[in-house]
């Protein structure tokens, strides 16, 4: 990152500064605001200062432009405006954007090869080493990746058309140069060796694929592509066609395409996934079943038409998903395209399978899919998830599934991907259907389960009593699970000899039945109990109160709670139960159990523990729950509580959130365990708690688009509020599922529920209930082209949230009817509405309602010829999405920009914003049918990927 003045580079300053001027050129001539060059400098977490030091860079950049004064050269400006900051210069004057101009000219059709090949030799010319060098950060990283591809596409395209209007000599050396600098790009690699072939340097040509494939086998743990292999093999049968490149690759720079790709792969919307949990420290053993999936990896090549499948079962605790974590990353390598993971809790004691929808719903999210273009059906999102790995190399992990019925949805569809199960049934069924390889993980070898507390405890001190390590490892039962809770107590006690350890363990009361269906040795057990009567009468405690929770796996502030401890208390109690493998520590500061002794957790407390003590201490967890629930969705969309919540028990207080990320952040974490606490509430008594943390849970759910969760949870909050008569438990449940069903495009099924809770909220007397219900009944009218009787429910819901002085409804109402005012004509109404509601959604803060009322003044400003501030209007709404996140609000946003731009004769801007949205809408994934991108590619005069033809890329008037 480097300034220029009159063929002189300027000093910058430090990297910091570099950065700021950075995260500026990108956006050559559109306002950066602060707290996004804040975020692009010092990252999510910036320090205190941050602000000030951004406005020193900048003091320091402004004068640093003003030399560029006189220079011969268009004056570069540094100014502030309404949005923030803006580098003024010309978009020519930025190498990577005058970069992309020459390289979007070079695609242009009707151009020859040799104008094209001369465009991008200028384009390829601007490249000087690797991209803002020298600047940190993860949005530096992001950016030079990004470029990188397109570097690698510019030079492939060059390669292509370069090789038609010259002698392939010509490409040698600079594919050379390339090739050293993106030594795994397979096209680059490809493109050299037909190169060479052609000149007859054939030699040269198999030496260049020896030299990548051992790259990739290094670097990678991969073999060369299918067309690279293809190549190479008619190198050497000497019949390789004349053509010396193919059409040009997406392939992404330092990663390896797909070995086997049948199709285009679609676009992947986001940065390969990465879920494989932590791996077990200290594993042992399992050579002959390493072996043997690395076996099954090896012959994957030798199945080109069918997605590998490997199922590994074996009893509760013998190490399964030790072993398939651990195997899968020794072989991430292999699956360059990512690592899925996720635990489908088949066996777990409270019941909450995870279903295949939730899982699949899980992959997407995982793979960056954007709400908006989620389907509704499982049928059609596993059709999504299949489609996202087609012609990719990614590994699938599926832990502790029930039956075969669980995963096949969650199979990968095409060549190329592994998939891995693990489950303590034999899954045959997929042996029998899918081709599945079936591996039996068995009990520890004596010499295993030894070597085992080897690692534990040191060698020196198991030699020392081999008898009593032969009774460990027997009473064990060669069970790693039991074997490890073992190794942590002897290593909690060093002075403590192994012998009277081997006693104890062999005087404890083994009277206890078998775990989870005769699957456990009574001697298992034995080694729970043992384990937990050496705790401390606290962590004992909550050991047995841990059985109560409802979810997968719990966050310290929700662990403080069941137990009514403070945090810090809580935490030491938590380390005394990790440090005895009773319980695990998962990223993020969050605890679960192993299922055994999640049971030996439940059974414990069932016993010890009186009723009385049991609904209390879940009647806390359920408040922690829905408090914290309730304080983030009010957080996610500012508005007073349509009723009050019952005070939460002593210990049971809600986590403390800030602002809309926290909020979005920990419904993300948590929203598997509230929809397990929807489920289960009504067991423990609290009917009440269902329907409110459904209630809380909606605009997550929404706005996520998982209407089948969003269903199933107002379904059971239904249930309960009828049980306990509960009119507004039953109008809010209405309401969820009314929403459900309107996103699902059943506007029949969604008017009764609206109906049924607008009368149910009337005769509670609620009127934030029914301004809801009215604002809903609007947006469902206006889209179907009712907009007098949206206009209507508009006003009702205007008038229902000034009778509670709600001003963030009142602001989201009034600008529903400016819109509505502005699509029947009425413009000046219209303006005068969004007007008084943007007043209101500032005095509120709510960012995302001011970025949607801008973006109605700027429709409604242009409809009345006011077009400079309307372009005004629409950048502070861009601003705004851009800070919130909502990307799709931003494209759309950047459509009108482009829009008014073109009808007010100024074509350079309108292409540049809608360029702009049409990368946004590849980030989103959005497919080229979608009527935002579809809009983009048309005014544009791009081809949609379906090879329809372009639209006229005129500017619309």
């Amino acid at each position: 990152m480097e300034l220029q003045i009159q063929g002189r580079t300027a000093e910058v300053g430090p990297p910091q500064r570099r950065t700021v001027l950075a995260a500026l050129a990108v956006d050559t001539g559109r306002p950066v605001p602060a707290d996004v060059l804040i975020r692009r400098v010092w990252g999510a977490d910036p320090p205190d200062g941050a602000r000030r030091a951004l406005h020193a860079h900048v003091a320091r950049l402004r004068r640093l432009c003003e030399q560029t004064e006189g220079s011969g050269h268009p004056r570069l400006r540094l100014v502030r405006r309404s949005g923030g900051y803006l580098l003024d210069a010309r978009e020519d004057q930025v190498d990577i954007h005058r970069f992309r101009q020459l390289a979007g000219r070079a695609r242009e059709t009707g151009r020859t090869d040799e104008a094209r090949a001369a465009l991008l030799r200028e384009a390829l010319r601007l490249w000087h080493g690797e991209p803002l060098a020298g600047l940190g950060g993860q949005w530096a990283a992001r950016v030079r990746e990004a470029w990188r591809r397109q570097h690698v596409d510019a030079a492939v395209a060059w390669v292509q058309v370069e090789s038609r209007v010259s002698d392939p000599v010509a490409v040698i050396g600079p594919l050379t140069e390339l090739l050293e600098a993106y030594p795994l790009v397979e096209p680059l690699t490809e493109a050299l060796m037909r190169a060479l072939h052609a000149v007859g340097r054939s030699a040269e040509a198999l030496d260049c694929y020896a030299d990548v494939r051992k790259r990739l086998a290094e670097e990678l743990g991969t073999d060369p592509g299918a067309e690279l292999r293809k190549v190479h093999e008619a190198i050497l049968r000497g019949g390789l066609a004349e053509s010396v490149v193919r059409p040009a690759s997406r392939t992404p720079a330092r990663a390896a395409p797909p070995a086997r790709p049948t199709a285009a792969a679609t676009p992947w919307p986001g940065t390969a996934p990465g879920q494989l949990p932590m791996g077990v420290q200290g594993f042992i053993g399992r050579g002959e079943e390493l072996a043997r999936l690395e076996a099954i990896l090896a012959s994957a090549a030798d199945q080109p038409s069918a997605v590998v499948i490997t199922a590994v079962s074996g009893t509760a605790g013998v190490g399964k998903t030790a072993l398939a974590v651990h195997w899968a990353r020794r072989a991430q390598r292999a699956f360059p395209d990512g690592q899925l993971y996720v635990n489908l809790r088949g066996f777990t004691p409270t019941g909450s399978v995870l279903s295949p929808a939730e899982a699949v719903r899980g992959f997407l999210d995982a793979l960056s899919v954007p709400p908006a273009r989620i389907p509704a059906g499982l049928e059609a999102q596993v059709g999504l998830y299949r489609s996202l790995l087609a012609g990719r190399r990614v590994l699938v992990v599926l832990d502790n599934a029930r039956d075969a019925e669980q995963v096949r949805p969650l199979l990968p569809g095409a060549p190329g991907c592994l998939a891995l199960i693990t489950s303590r049934r034999s899954l045959t069924g997929l042996a029998a259907t899918e081709g599945a390889q079936l591996l039996t993980v068995g009990m520890l070898a004596a010499e295993e389960a030894g070597e085992l507390l080897v690692r534990r405890l040191g060698a020196e001190r198991v030699k020392a009593d081999p008898d009593a390590v032969r009774e460990i490892v027997g009473r064990c039962a060669g069970l790693p699970l039991a074997l490890a809770i073992v190794a942590a107590r002897a290593a909690a006690q060093p002075e403590l000899p192994l012998a009277a350890l081997a006693e104890e363990l062999r005087l404890t009361d083994r009277r206890l039945d078998a775990l989870d269906g005769g699957e456990a040795s009574s001697e298992v057990r034995a080694v729970f109990s043992w384990s937990y009567r050496a705790l401390g009468q606290e962590a004992a405690r909550l050991f047995r109160l841990l059985g109560l929770h409802p979810g997968p796996d719990a966050a310290l502030p929700a662990v403080a709670a069941l137990a009514g401890v403070p945090a810090a208390r809580a935490r030491v109690l938590v380390a005394e139960l990790v440090r005895g493998h009773l319980l695990t520590e998962q990223p993020a500061g969050r605890y679960a159990f192993h299922d055994l002794l999640r049971a030996y957790a439940a059974e414990l407390v069932a016993t010890h523990d009186s009723d009385d003590a049991r609904r209390t201490a879940a009647h806390r967890l359920f408040d922690h729950y829905l408090h914290t629930a309730h304080r983030a969705d009010a957080l996610l969309t500012p508005r007073p509580s349509p009723t009050p919540l019952p005070p939460a028990r002593p210990g049971a207080a809600a986590e403390e959130l800030s602002g809309h990320r926290q909020a979005q952040d920990w419904f993300t974490a948590e929203h598997p365990v509230l929809l397990a606490a929807v489920e289960q509430a009504p067991a423990a008594g609290l009917h009440s708690h269902t329907w409110r943390l459904a209630s809380a849970l909606t605009t997550y759910l929404d706005r996520h688009g998982n209407r089948r969760a969003l269903i199933a949870a107002h379904t059971a909050a239904l249930d309960a509020a009828r049980r306990e008569g509960d009119a507004v438990g039953q109008a809010e449940a209405h309401r969820g599922l009314g929403l459900a069903e309107d996103r699902l495009d059943r506007p029949d099924a969604a008017r009764a529920h609206y109906l049924r809770a607008l009368e149910l909220f009337g005769e509670a007397g609620d009127h934030a209930g029914q301004a809801r219900i009215h604002q809903h009944l609007s947006r469902m009218s206006e889209a179907q082209g009712r907009h007098q009787q949206a206009l209507g429910h508009a006003h009702d819901s205007l008038a229902h949230h000034r009778a509670v002085d709600d001003r963030a409804g009142q602001s989201a109402a009034l600008n529903h009817i400016g819109w509505i005012l502005a699509q029947l004509g009425d413009h000046q109404q219209a303006l005068t509405h969004c007007r008084q509601a943007l007043e209101l959604a500032q005095e509120t803060g709510d960012l995302n309602g001011q970025a949607h009322i801008q973006d109605s003044l700027g429709y409604i400003l242009h409809r009345l010829g006011e077009h400079a501030e309307a372009v005004d209007r629409y950048q502070q709404a861009l601003d705004l999405f851009h800070q919130t996140g909502d990307r799709h609000g931003e494209a759309a946003g950047l459509v009108c920009l482009g829009d008014i731009h073109g009808a007010t004769g100024r074509p350079y801007p309108a292409r540049t914003a809608w360029t702009h949205a049409l990368a946004i809408t590849a980030e989103l994934g959005l497919p080229d049918a979608d009527p935002l991108r579809a809009g983009l590619l048309e005014r544009l005069g791009l081809p949609s990927a379906d090879g329809s033809a372009p639209g006229s890329g005129q500017v619309p008037d």
